[in-house]
């Protein structure tokens, strides 16, 4: 029931989707927002079917944000595959959506 209570309280501070709103039709970013809460909440799995890519991006600032604190170490070339990643499965999974 945790879930109920962060989408709540998160959800008068969520931002509209302008593509959605202006043309009707998702963007590859919709669903990020409620993924969040739902990682906040313990929901994995239901994070992972509102927005596949959630698990990459987490990855991908987990690096960025390394590279940026630690210097001494070169995180250039994981950030740039995480990146493609997850760029890749935003693509994919957006493509997947708008077709069914």
């Amino acid at each position: 029931m945790a879930f109920f209570h962060h989408i709540c309280i998160m959800e008068k501070y969520m931002l509209p989707c302008m593509n959605k709103w202006l043309f009707g039709i998702d963007c590859p970013g919709c669903g990020l927002q409620r993924s969040i809460a739902l990682l906040l909440d313990g929901e994995f799995v239901r994070a992972f079917k509102m927005f596949p890519a959630i698990y990459s991006m987490l990855f991908l600032f987990l690096f960025i944000g390394l590279h940026l604190v630690d210097k001494s170490r070169n995180y250039q070339k994981i950030v740039i595959a995480a990146a493609i990643l997850n760029g890749a499965i935003m693509i994919i999974s957006y493509i997947y959506k708008i077709t069914l």
